[in-house]
This record gives C-alpha cells, sequence and structure tokens, in this order.
C-alpha cells in the first residue's frame, strides 16, 4: 500500500476504532428527533423543511470531527515524519479528507434515511436529499481538512472551527437546501461549490500544515 492509500486508511481505521464518528451522527439524528418538537407536528410543514433542517444538521455535525483531524498528529509529531519521508503537505491533506470522507459520509446518508422518516419527508425528496449530500459532503470533507490544520495547535480550537468552517459552508447549506425543491440548477451549483473546496483544500491545508511545523 503506498503512503497515499495508507494515511486514508488510517483516517478511516481510526475514525471507526475510536468512535469518532458515533458523536456526528448522534448529534445528526438528535436535531432530527427535536426539531418536530420546536416547530409541531404538522406534517406538511415538517415535509416542507425537513430538506432544509436535515442539512443544517449535516453541517453542524461536520463541525464535531474537526479537532481530531490534523491536531492529534500535528502534537505527535507523525506530520513530522510523513515530511521526513518525502510526503507533501498537500498530499497528506489530500488523503486525509478522503479518508475523513470515507468515514463520515456514509453513516450520515445512513443515518439520513432515519431523519426523513422523523420528518416525514417523501421518498421522492428523501433520495433528492440523499443525491444532494452525496455531492456536497465532499465539500464539507474539504473544508473540515482545511479547518483542522488551519486551527491546529491554537487555544478554544473548537470555537475556532466554527468560525472558520460555517462562513464558507454556507454555499454548500444554500445550494443543498435548494435542490431539494423547485430550484433545478440548486444542484448543479452545489456540485460546482464541492468541486471547488475539493480542488482548493489539499492546498490550502498542506500550507497552513507548513506553517504550522516551522
Amino acid at each position: 500500500m503506498n503512503g497515499f492509500a495508507a494515511i486514508a486508511w488510517r483516517e478511516l481505521r481510526r475514525a471507526w476504532s475510536t468512535g469518532g464518528l458515533l458523536l456526528p451522527v448522534a448529534f445528526f439524528l438528535l436535531v432530527a428527533i427535536l426539531f418536530p418538537f420546536a416547530v409541531g407536528p404538522d406534517g406538511k410543514l415538517l415535509a416542507r423543511i425537513g430538506g432544509g433542517a436535515i442539512w443544517a444538521a449535516a453541517l453542524l455535525a461536520a463541525l464535531l470531527p474537526v479537532e481530531r483531524l490534523v491536531a492529534p498528529d500535528a502534537e505527535s509529531g507523525v506530520l513530522d515524519q510523513f515530511a521526513a519521508r518525502g510526503m507533501s503537505d498537500a498530499g497528506v491533506a489530500a488523503a486525509k479528507m478522503i479518508g475523513h470522507w470515507l468515514g463520515f459520509a456514509p453513516p450520515l446518508l445512513a443515518a439520513t434515511v432515519i431523519a426523513g422518516g422523523l420528518l416525514h419527508v417523501s421518498g421522492g425528496a428523501l433520495a433528492q436529499i440523499l443525491l444532494g449530500l452525496a455531492i456536497g459532503t465532499p465539500g464539507l470533507a474539504a473544508l473540515g481538512i482545511v479547518t483542522a490544520a488551519l486551527v491546529a495547535g491554537l487555544r478554544g480550537a473548537g470555537a475556532l472551527a466554527g468560525l472558520v468552517m460555517l462562513p464558507f459552508a454556507v454555499p454548500l447549506l444554500i445550494f443543498g437546501a435548494g435542490s431539494t425543491g423547485d430550484q433545478p440548477g440548486a444542484l448543479k451549483l452545489l456540485a460546482a461549490v464541492s468541486l471547488i473546496y475539493l480542488a482548493g483544500a489539499p492546498f490550502v491545508a498542506g500550507t497552513a500544515i507548513r506553517f504550522g511545523r516551522s
């Protein structure tokens, strides 16, 4: 197994072995459970706003794993070992991003099916939400890696992560929620934003990792 695949597999294995994905998925489902209590039991209303609620919950859940993505490896010297082996910081960031997405997205998509039932979302609308999340979660994973690299080693990194990540995640939220309604172009815009984040994230995160090591 080459270095890139090994890092991605390490991220995936670490996420599952440490139970790091349990908290985001539990948080996501908790929002879906509590949301009907906030807006009332009107099934038609819940079905109409359910897509937006699911996207908002997914965005907030994506914040929770950020602190474990880069900071532990930076503190333990693992990132220094990768650099000593000749691996580029951007390549390490890209491998971490892929591993994070593989660990985060499938459980979130599975939980979305449960959340859709709790929010009275129809089968067709649920399929559209799942498609949007499948397209948008790579962008969320990219933002997660960039945010993790930027706040690694800083005091109050958890609070800073929200301030850094949420503004950039707003386009994903807007187009993701819009794709669940009668806005056919929203899905294409969601894919475009997600691709832009995917393309730029390894280089931004790699630069942050390099400055953090110096």
